[in-house]
């Protein structure tokens, strides 16, 4: 068997090498695989022996030659009789590593995208009946075992030809939107999307339903626990998300999604104990975000408590070995929150593409005829943050950094109010409001005096801001409006 070996990661090549050769097989190789397996004492025939051409543009061009393709694309050997092109059985290439190079300068960026590799596996890949394609590092073993075996069938052929397709296809999706976040503002013209696959989950978000997890990046650590289900995943996405807005110590309490309980605290004990109080009942069974490095003392008090997920940006060695006593418990180191330029969401007919929603609060505007004081102003700008992140219509009641009634997803802006009325009960007297978009008639505003709030924070824009100022100034209550909604659907 006649084996094409041209690799840019040499990792065990050698000893892959040396393995065929026991078998009997030839190999063939390019430059600098030639030279590194040639230096190991490994029997190579050069490919410009067998294309009786030199590379030439240092290197650009090696294998694009119609006696190495011909030789991969020939369907049988009966196809090359008559001719001095000899059959290659398989293909052993790995890409140039452009993922590598994305802020390099652009001319390094370009001499980094590999052609001839790409050309080879998809011409090994194309012919998977007769030629096997080897595409990655962690194949090589296999590959030895199955052939010792005499087992690597048409099946097998195709699996690996898969693989090599989905690589290339990978390769040029990284390529075409590197290149155009360099090139181009704004959204690309094709949506590219190309995850390896990093987990097959239990289920998806119902037992009925199966579901897998996809990722180009290494975004966080399991240190602890049971598999990550569908919505384990999708609810610390929420949970690192609202912490993350938070320069002091901060902790987000998660069910469905949508935050239960947050609070900003002197230390990071205090801020849990504070974010678990919002609204304990609902906590039971929660994902719990922190924004601080988890120490000991608040692992203690986590410990106490029934939690799925815990997620931080790290965990002291004590806390970690403290949280492992917990069986079920899974904690998540994160290591990167966001690794998607845009953020999307699927419909049965196609996607929907959007910036993200990190427009920051720089200023806003007093429509009340009070004036906030300091405390309303600092616990409005607290409750804007939380706000963002629950589904709309969206409603956050907040007093003294922390929440203390949440009321989401309801068709009726006032029933959300209603939700947080219930919710907060008499730690609403006192506190702010947020809604997530402007109120489109004064029953919200009406609602929330009752329950006792004296501030309110919104967006403004309704056609009736006129009748709900009114509403406020009837009250003695303060407004500002934002000048920007943030809805959540």
């Amino acid at each position: 068997m006649n084996v094409l070996i041209s690799v840019s990661d040499k990792s065990n090549i050698d000893r892959f090498a040396r393995a065929l050769i026991d078998m009997g097989h030839k190999i063939i190789s390019t430059g600098g695989t030639y030279k590194f397996l040639s230096e190991r004492g490994i029997n190579v025939t050069k490919v410009e022996d067998i294309t009786r051409f030199p590379e030439i543009l240092n290197g650009r061009v090696k294998t694009l030659h119609p006696a190495i393709h011909g030789g991969i694309l020939a369907k049988s050997y009966n196809d090359l009789e008559g001719s001095e092109i000899k059959p290659i059985d398989m293909v052993v290439v790995n890409l140039y590593p452009f993922e590598r190079y994305v802020t390099a300068s652009e001319e390094e960026l370009i001499e980094n995208i590999d052609i001839g590799g790409v050309a080879l596996l998809r011409a090994a890949a194309k012919n998977y009946n007769r030629v096997i394609v080897v595409s990655s590092v962690e194949q090589y073993d296999e590959v030895i075992t199955l052939l010792k075996s005499g087992k690597f069938n048409i099946e097998k052929r195709r699996e690996f030809a898969l693989r090599a397709f989905a690589l290339t296809a990978a390769y040029d999706s990284v390529i075409y939107n590197t290149l155009h976040s360099r090139f181009r503002d704004g959204f690309p013209e094709f949506l590219l999307l190309a995850k390896p696959m990093r987990d097959m989950l239990r289920y998806g978000e119902n037992p009925h339903q199966k579901g897998a997890f996809y990722s180009n990046t290494k975004s966080f650590v399991q240190h602890h626990g049971k598999k990550l289900s569908f919505n384990n995943l999708y609810d610390m996405d929420s949970a690192y998300s609202i912490v993350s807005e938070f320069e002091e110590p901060a902790v987000a309490v998660i069910k469905h999604a949508n935050p239960c309980g947050a609070a900003v605290g002197k230390s990071q004990a205090d801020a849990f104990e504070r974010a678990w109080a919002g609204d304990p009942m609902s906590a039971y069974g929660s994902i719990v975000s922190f924004n601080k490095t988890l120490n000991l003392e608040t692992a203690e008090l986590l410990k106490k408590k029934f939690v799925e997920v815990v997620v931080a940006p790290g965990f002291s060695e004590d806390a970690l070995e403290l949280l492992k006593k917990k069986k079920n418990l899974r904690v998540i180191e994160m290591k990167n929150r966001r690794s998607e330029a845009f953020e999307l969401r699927q419909l049965g007919f196609g996607f929907l593409v959007q910036e993200w929603n990190d427009k920051k609060l720089s200023d806003y505007r007093v429509v009340s005829r009070r004036a906030p004081i300091d405390s309303e102003i600092k616990d409005m700008l607290f409750a804007w943050k939380i706000v963002k992140h629950v589904k709309s219509n969206a409603i956050v009641f907040a007093k003294d950094g922390m929440v203390v009634g949440v009321g989401a997803g309801q068709m009726s802006r006032v029933d959300s109010v209603r939700i947080a009325r219930f919710k907060a009960g008499d730690r609403a007297a006192g506190g702010v409001m947020a809604s997530d978009a402007f109120f489109p008639f004064r029953d919200g505003i009406d609602e929330a005096f009752e329950a006792g709030i004296t501030a309110i924070i919104q967006p403004g824009g309704s056609i009736r801001d006129e009748d709900v100022i009114s509403a406020v100034d009837e009250h003695d209550m303060a407004m500002v409006f934002t000048g920007y909604r943030v809805f959540r659907h």
